[in-house]
This record gives C-alpha cells, sequence and structure tokens, in this order.
C-alpha cells in the first residue's frame, strides 16, 4: 500500500503554492472541512509501522559508505548500502568490487562496467537453406472456418446466398 501525498490546498492549482504541507486555515476551506472530493489532511492514523519506519522498502537499514573501513561491523542481512555521491570513479571501483565480495546489496551501483569491444568478429556457421528445410503445408484452419459458417443468417441473407451460388454454378 502506498502512502498519501499530502499536499498543499490548491498546491496543484496554482505555480507559487508550493506542494510542501501547510494546515488548511481558511473559514470556508474544503480540505479543512474535510468535504469529499479534497484531498486528506495529516492526521494521526496515516504514520507507517514502527518496526518498518525509516527502512529501505526492501526491509533493510541503509547506510552511507565513503570509505572500505565504514564495512566494518555491517552485515548483510540487515543493511543495504549507498555509497556517496563524493566518491570518485577511483575509488568507487574497489569499494564497488568489496561490496559485491560481501554480498551486500548496493541502493546506487551505477552503470555497470562496460566490457571491453573486441575487434575480432565471431564466426558464424551457415544455416541451411530455406528451401530445404520447407515442410509441406496442409489446408490452414483459417481456410475450413471460411467454409463452414457457424452461425448462420437471417432466412433472406441464406436465401441471397443460395441465389449466388446458383449463378455461380452456371
Amino acid at each position: 500500500m502506498s502512502k498519501h501525498a499530502f499536499n498543499r490546498q490548491e498546491s496543484w492549482r496554482y505555480k507559487r503554492v508550493k506542494p510542501a504541507w501547510r494546515r488548511a486555515r481558511g473559514v470556508t476551506s474544503k480540505m479543512r472541512k474535510e468535504e469529499a472530493g479534497w484531498p486528506p489532511k495529516v492526521k494521526v492514523g496515516y504514520g507507517t509501522a514502527a518496526a518498518t519506519r525509516g527502512l529501505h522498502p526492501r526491509g533493510l537499514q541503509e547506510r552511507l559508505i565513503h570509505r572500505l573501513s565504514e564495512l566494518e561491523g555491517l552485515d548483510p542481512k540487515i543493511h543495504i548500502i549507498r555509497i556517496s555521491a563524493r566518491v570518485g570513479e577511483r575509488k568507487r571501483l574497489p569499494l564497488l568490487e568489496e561490496i559485491r565480495h560481501r554480498n551486500f546489496h548496493i541502493a546506487n551501483p551505477g552503470k555497470q562496467e562496460e566490457k571491453p569491444v573486441t575487434t575480432e568478429e565471431p564466426t558464424t556457421e551457415e544455416a541451411p537453406s530455406s528451401e530445404e528445410t520447407k515442410i509441406p503445408s496442409t489446408p490452414s484452419d483459417t481456410e475450413e472456418a471460411a467454409e463452414e459458417d457457424p452461425q448462420p443468417g437471417t432466412m433472406e441473407e441464406s436465401a441471397k446466398d443460395d441465389a449466388n451460388e446458383e449463378e455461380e454454378d452456371k
């Protein structure tokens, strides 16, 4: 179940009103009066369970990592790793390798390392020609279905069809 997005009243209508929540205080405010068709107000009961509050969607505790020494004491069954954005490429690659070696989930793995492009083209065997592998065709089901009309039309239509068939026979 997803959480409500509690937006400020009329924030969807006016550009100058930001969506950050503010309590509706107007005398005639529909949102304050909780009229049907208006977004819900922030109230007790919309909170998440205390056991899952603040956890990553996978149900793990998120930890921000800047260096290898911060991995000490973390458990892959309990923690998920988010590598700081301030870590550069040179330190990020060994850090990623160590995190994967310890079987941690990574919240922001980034782009996977691309494999170097090889100049050699792989050789492929030629497939047998299509003429040799042709299977004799049988009458298709669609042709048979067209010949048999499962739902006969009205009496007038069937009479017209009979007359057309007689003309074709001549």
